[in-house]
């Protein structure tokens, strides 16, 4: 059973549904493997719990 893990901010319902159906349909094309094969994870942060170059995402997106 392969999996795939994605990790990002949180975000609304129907983008992660959107996610998981098209990193599903990349793998099963790439592979040649059954859709019903993969497992698609979605790990939610909150802004202020990623960093990029030194800042928060909460701060970057406030510096905008």
């Amino acid at each position: 059973m392969p999996v795939i893990t994605m990790k990002m901010k949180k975000t609304q319902p129907e983008k992660k549904k959107e996610l998981i159906e098209k990193l599903t349909a990349a793998a099963v094309e790439v592979t040649n493997s059954p859709s019903s094969s993969f497992t698609v994870f979605i790990e939610e942060y909150e802004p202020n719990s990623i960093g990029i170059g030194g800042e928060t995402l909460l701060e970057k997106h406030a510096n905008k």
